[in-house]
C-alpha cells in the first residue's frame, strides 16, 4: 500500500514522526510512505532541524511555496500536491491538522478522487474566523478515514452528520470515523527521555533548579493586533517579577514585536533581565522545557497539549480551543490577550496548583491504531 504523507508546517513535521516511526517498525513489509513537504514553513529553525533531530525520513518531494497570502499559498500547494498525485496514485493521501497544506492536499485530493485519511479529525474552536477552523471543516468532510484523538471530537463528528457504526466499501461520502487517540502523545512518551539525554538547553539557560514560565506567542490573532499583543507583554513584564519567562521567539512574533509595540514597551522586554527571548527551539529542546516549567503560556494547539501530556498548568491566550478537555479537567484557563485574566489565571495555579490529569489522549499508540485500519479497510 503506497501513502503520500503532505506536512508543512513545523507541527506536521513532529506528528509524522510517529507515523513514519510506526511505518518502520511495523509496518514496513506492507507499507510505502511517500513524504510531500510543501514549504509552507521554510525557515531551517522551524523546518529542517526537525527531520534532523527526530530522524524522519527526508522528503521525497518539497513544493518550496514559501510564505503568502493564505489563497496565494493554498492555490500554490493544490497545484503542486494534485501534479503529485497524479504521478504517485497512491492508495491514500494522508493530512495532518487544520493548515494551509491541510487544506490544499484536501482540495486536491478530493478533486481527483484519492481516499484521504485526516489524523487529528473532529477538532472545533466553533470560531470560523480563525483560519484553521475553515481547514480543519473541509478537510474532514473531505475525507474517507477520519482518526479523532478525543471523545471530544467524536462528539463533534457525531453532531455534524457523520455516522458512527456505518460498514465499508468506505468512500467519501461513506467516511470511516475513529476515536484513536493523540498521536502527538505517542511522540511525547517517545521522546521525553531521549529530549533529557541529548538536549542540555536547562543547562545552558541556567534553569536547573529554577522555576519559569516558558511563554509561546504565534498566532496571527494576537502578533498582527498591536493592543493584543501589548496585553499580552505586559503580563509577561508583571509575570516576571514573580518568576522568570523563557521565550522561543517564532519568526513572526520576532518580526511584529518592533512594529507592534511601543518604544517604551519594547525597552521593558528587551532589557528585564528574567524575560529570555530566545530564538525558535528544536522539539527536543521545546520538550526539554515543557518537563522543567513550572507553568506554559501559550496561543499553540500543540503546546497546550504537551503542557497537560507533562502535567504543567497551561494558561491559554486565545478566546477558546479546540482541546476543550483540557480546560474542563482544570488543567488549563482560557484567558485570550486580556491582562487581568492572564494575572489571574497565574493566581489561580500559584494557589490551587493541577494534580490530577486523566488520561484522556489515548495510550501513546495511536499510530500503530492508525496504520492498521488503514491497511485492513476496504475502500472504493
Amino acid at each position: 500500500m503506497k501513502l503520500v504523507t503532505i506536512i508543512g508546517a513545523r507541527p506536521q513535521i513532529i506528528k509524522a514522526a510517529a507515523l513514519s516511526r510506526a511505518i518502520k517498525n511495523h509496518f514496513s513489509d506492507r507499507i510505502q510512505e511517500v513524504i510531500v513537504h510543501t514549504g509552507q514553513h521554510y525557515d531551517d529553525n522551524m523546518s529542517q532541524v526537525f527531520f534532523d533531530e527526530l530522524q524522519i525520513p527526508r522528503p521525497d518531494y518539497n513544493l518550496h511555496v514559501g510564505s503568502a497570502s493564505h489563497g496565494v499559498q493554498t492555490a500554490r500547494m493544490t497545484e503542486g500536491i494534485e501534479a503529485l498525485l497524479i504521478k504517485e496514485q497512491p492508495d491514500f493521501i494522508v493530512l495532518y491538522g487544520d493548515t494551509n497544506s491541510t487544506l490544499a492536499g484536501a482540495v486536491a485530493a478530493a478533486k481527483i478522487h484519492v481516499p484521504i485519511v485526516h489524523i487529528e479529525a473532529g477538532l472545533r474552536s466553533f470560531n470560523k474566523a480563525m483560519p484553521e477552523e475553515i481547514n480543519r471543516i473541509v478537510c474532514d468532510h473531505c475525507s474517507t478515514l477520519l482518526f479523532t484523538p478525543t471523545k471530544a471530537g467524536l462528539d463533534n463528528l457525531k453532531r455534524e452528520g457523520f455516522p458512527m457504526d456505518n460498514n465499508g466499501p468506505f468512500t467519501i461520502d461513506n467516511p470511516k470515523v475513529y476515536h484513536c487517540g493523540d498521536i502527538m502523545y505517542d511522540n511525547s512518551l517517545h521522546f521525553a527521555d531521549i529530549a533529557e539525554e541529548k538536549t542540555d538547553i536547562i543547562q545552558r539557560m541556567e534553569l536547573v533548579g529554577k522555576p519559569f514560565i516558558l511563554a509561546t506567542i504565534h498566532r496571527d490573532t494576537n502578533t498582527d493586533y498591536p493592543e493584543r499583543l501589548s496585553a499580552i507583554f505586559r503580563s509577561i513584564i508583571k509575570l516576571s517579577k514573580e518568576c522568570q519567562v523563557v521565550l522561543p521567539l517564532h519568526p513572526r512574533t520576532a518580526k511584529l514585536l518592533k512594529t507592534n509595540l511601543d518604544e517604551d514597551l519594547q525597552k521593558q522586554i528587551f532589557t528585564c533581565q528574567d524575560i529570555k527571548l530566545i530564538p525558535p527551539v528544536s522539539f527536543l529542546e521545546m520538550i526539554a522545557l515543557e518537563l522543567h516549567a513550572q507553568l506554559v503560556m501559550t496561543d499553540s494547539g500543540g503546546v497546550q497539549k504537551e503542557a497537560y501530556f507533562f502535567k504543567k498548568p497551561c494558561i491559554i491566550l486565545r478566546p477558546e480551543t479546540e482541546w476543550v478537555e483540557i480546560v474542563q479537567t482544570g488543567n488549563a484557563i482560557l484567558a485570550d490577550a486580556d491582562e487581568s485574566r492572564i494575572m489571574e489565571a497565574w493566581q489561580h495555579f500559584q494557589n490551587n496548583p493541577p494534580t490530577a490529569f486523566p488520561e484522556i489522549f489515548g495510550d501513546g499508540h495511536a499510530a500503530e491504531f492508525m496504520l492498521d485500519k488503514i491497511i485492513s479497510c476496504k475502500v472504493l
